[in-house]
């Protein structure tokens, strides 16, 4: 396991992660934030989603082949998982019962898998539960049009990987959040566009606030929930 990244219980005990990477780790490359940057644009595939079982004491791979597999949510019978794949701009459903998946090859969707959003105008990050059966997602930034003109040139980025830091094509500042039901519905959409508050990864919500976490600042912001 070399980058752990986000982690959710079941009702029976056992533990559902994400393993973001199987190439950069953190401790080695510079930090997360630098590890996952170099994961999304390398596009290698070698996210995983782990179960730990803490009766057996056995750790499995639920699915694999993931493009920095990132935010994990439970539905609520718990019998699948929904599962952000940052590099492809995309969210999973999985289901718990699903043992070593490569979700990487060609004809994957079935009943065990399949996209529940595509082309996704961010980097998707973490997968929260919230209130009345909304999840919440947080995207990190919005799409690169750069990383998005290397999707099909492995030369293109093998030479970013190698750039200083100062010159990645990173996203612009921009904050944004939505929220969606477990069949798939938009059912909330929050955007700051100036960029005051950026770099959104994910959304705790209460009855009448919304605690919306960030990657750089060294604050916690909240926005009061409309009345319902």
């Amino acid at each position: 396991i070399r980058y752990a990244d986000a982690v959710v219980v079941a009702k029976s005990g056992k533990i559902y992660f994400s393993d973001a990477s199987g190439r950069f780790a953190p401790a080695q490359w510079g930090g997360t934030f630098e590890a996952a940057v170099l994961d999304i644009i390398e596009q290698a595939c070698t996210g995983r989603i782990l179960e730990y079982d803490p009766q057996s004491k056995r750790t499995r791979i639920v699915a694999k082949g993931f493009s920095f597999a990132n935010g994990v949510a439970l539905s609520s019978d718990e019998q699948t998982l929904f599962v952000a794949e940052t590099g492809k701009y995309r969210v999973w459903k999985l289901s718990v019962a699903a043992n070593d998946l490569d979700v990487s090859k060609e004809g994957v969707a079935s009943t065990q898998a399949s996209v529940l959003f595509d082309n996704l105008p961010g980097y998707p990050d973490n997968l929260m539960r919230g209130q009345e059966g909304r999840i919440w997602l947080a995207f990190s930034g919005p799409r690169s049009p750069d990383v998005d003109a290397m999707g099909g040139k492995p030369f293109l980025r093998e030479l970013t990987l190698r750039l200083p830091r100062a010159l990645w094509p990173l996203p612009k500042r921009y904050g944004h959040v939505m929220a969606f039901s477990e069949d798939g519905r938009t059912v909330a959409d929050l955007q700051d566009p100036s960029g005051a508050y950026p770099q959104t990864t994910g959304v705790t919500e209460t009855a009448d606030r919304f605690y919306i976490q960030n990657l750089h600042l060294n604050v916690l912001g909240w926005k009061k929930a409309p009345a319902r």
